[in-house]
């Protein structure tokens, strides 16, 4: 088995905060994260494929239909977007990264299967450089 990733790069606004709670709830559990008028990050998406090389190609995926994949479907999505309030498929939850990449996932699996037979392995989301997220693909 082959693993191969593409990074991409996003900049979005969120903020963190569960209306279910007061605001000093909030501010006691994500912080400045909670602020009013939200926070940025500049964003790293890294998505790993897995797959035999193609006989023919030498190629696992085409890295150029991979990326062409991940920005239609997810970067344009969400850069220079408030994840909280422009993007659908972030509406009634949480915009925390860890939710970010479980719906990245749920995008990115079926776009993936059209263009080749090689499977998501990974996907991996950092939010700043010390902090990333990375999911693969189960959930529960």
């Amino acid at each position: 088995m082959v693993y191969i990733s593409r990074q991409e790069h996003f900049n979005a606004a969120h903020k963190l905060y569960n209306p279910n709670w007061s605001e000093e709830r909030n501010t006691e559990v994500f912080g400045p994260c909670a602020n009013a008028n939200w926070h940025g990050h500049n964003y790293d998406l890294i998505v790993t494929v897995k797959g035999k090389p193609n006989p023919e190609t030498g190629f696992v995926i085409d890295l150029k239909q991979l990326s062409t994949v991940i920005r239609t479907h997810v970067v344009d999505q969400v850069d220079h977007k408030n994840l909280n309030l422009d993007v659908p498929f972030m509406q009634g939850q949480l915009a925390s990264t860890e939710n970010l990449v479980i719906a990245f996932w749920k995008i990115l699996q079926p776009q993936i299967e059209q263009i080749s037979p090689a499977r998501l392995h990974s996907i991996k989301l950092f939010e700043t450089p010390r902090n990333f997220v990375e999911y693969f693909g189960e959930e529960g």
